[in-house]
């Protein structure tokens, strides 16, 4: 059996309109294996998705489950104009987890979704495991399924939530965290990054090249205050404004939350020669830095015709400005994402001994366990009690020697 069977009417998705909780009539006539109502159960899910008002939160929460993103938006009723213009871009990479999202695994053994137990839940996250996914990422992928469920279950749609499991028992307690595998940056290396975006050559046409080199500037700045890259993506022009003699973004978070977030010098030079910029390319004369324009509206980063950008290309134009970005990046170039910068954001802050109550007013942490959890700061060499073990160890035996020579002979290390 075909493992994205279950969803591949879906990817032929039409540019058609559609109600805000249903996508258009011809994507309904498609098979589910195991599913005898698929079109009731898409209604469901596209009424679980329609509560959440930010379109990252729908996306991300697709994508784990294995629902095709397209008909995702269309449930926040965004217009046909609003779609990437040009030639359809090539198809990312399956990762190793793809056939794993959990309606393509249900897809598999022809099991309606609504009909899982909690067997068939720990089934998947073992499969997960096995197939090298984190505790992190089964930890979020089993939250989602838990949103999802909790849904069904007030809608009478499920009799019960079966991804309400004893995450204690199977290692995925909140409380259990793995070491973040982000990489961590210094000031410096942003600044490197920085520099590098000004450099790159973005473009073969000449008339062309400042307006992307200062989109990039403006987009590395920008993730200097500590935004999700879906935040960013999704602020518009008119979310810049000035507020109590200071420029600010109203950034739309997780849940649906507005809040208001300072921009520095740093970012607010970026962005006003960027859209300075910007505004001479396309001929339009809109203000920069200043209130709602008519131009309020249009993405404050945006595609060379006005659209947004979308996630994965603003992800690849930053792994390009990481690898020209010298030797302040040597070693880590590769493992630099947004999610880098918006860590670097909160470590940096730390350090500075800014409060952590006003860094999780700025990041948008709903919890402070989350932002403190950044805090590497004090996982130090001077913090740490390694050297205190290792001293101790060195003061049991003789005074003056080493534990590792024993009688003047030394003792190799297998032995040790």
């Amino acid at each position: 059996m075909d493992t994205d069977g279950a969803l591949a009417v879906w990817e032929a998705l039409g540019t058609g309109t559609a109600a805000p909780d249903l996508p258009p009539a011809d994507v309904l006539s498609g098979d589910w294996p195991g599913v005898a109502d698929p079109e009731a159960l898409r209604g469901q899910l596209a009424d679980w998705l329609a509560q959440y008002a930010n379109a990252g939160t729908r996306r991300t929460y697709a994508y784990a489950l294995g629902l095709p993103v397209a008909w995702v938006d269309l449930i926040g009723g965004a217009p046909p104009a609003e779609r990437r213009a040009g030639p359809t871009p090539p198809a990312a990479p399956r990762g190793p987890l793809h056939h794993l999202a959990w309606f393509r695994w249900c897809a598999a053994r022809a099991l309606d979704p609504r009909a899982a137990t909690g067997r068939e839940v720990k089934a998947w996250l073992h499969a997960l495991d096995a197939a090298g996914a984190s505790r992190r990422t089964r930890q979020r992928m089993l939250s989602t399924l838990s949103a999802l469920y909790g849904h069904l279950t007030e809608t009478g749609a499920v009799a019960a939530n079966p991804a309400a499991l004893h995450r204690g028992r199977l290692g995925l307690s909140s409380t259990a965290r793995d070491a973040s595998p982000t990489v961590r940056l210094t000031a410096a290396q942003l600044r490197a990054l920085l520099l590098a975006a000004g450099g790159l050559a973005h473009t073969r046409d000449p008339r062309l090249h400042r307006l992307y080199a200062t989109r990039a500037v403006a987009f590395v700045a920008l993730l200097t205050l500590g935004l999700r890259i879906s935040e960013l993506v999704g602020l518009d022009r008119g979310d810049l404004y000035r507020s109590g003699g200071d420029d600010v973004l109203r950034v739309l978070g997780k849940g649906g939350h507005h809040r208001e977030v300072y921009v520095t010098d740093l970012a607010a030079a970026a962005v006003g020669e960027y859209l300075a910029e910007r505004d001479r390319v396309t001929g339009t004369g809109a203000p920069a830095l200043r209130g709602r324009t008519a131009a309020g509206a249009s993405p404050l980063v945006a595609t060379r015709d006005g659209g947004r950008c979308a996630r994965a290309d603003l992800y690849t134009l930053l792994r390009r400005i990481a690898a020209q970005a010298g030797p302040e990046l040597d070693g880590v170039a590769g493992r630099v994402h947004p999610h880098a910068l918006r860590h670097a954001y909160v470590t940096i802050a730390l350090e500075q001994d800014a409060r952590i109550h006003h860094v999780q007013a700025d990041v948008g942490h709903a919890s402070i366990a989350t932002t403190q959890h950044y805090d590497r700061g004090l996982r130090t060499r001077t913090t740490t009690a390694a050297d205190l073990v290792a001293a101790a160890i060195a003061a049991a035996g003789p005074s003056g020697s080493s534990p590792m020579f024993t009688d003047g002979e030394q003792v190799s290390e297998s032995d040790a």
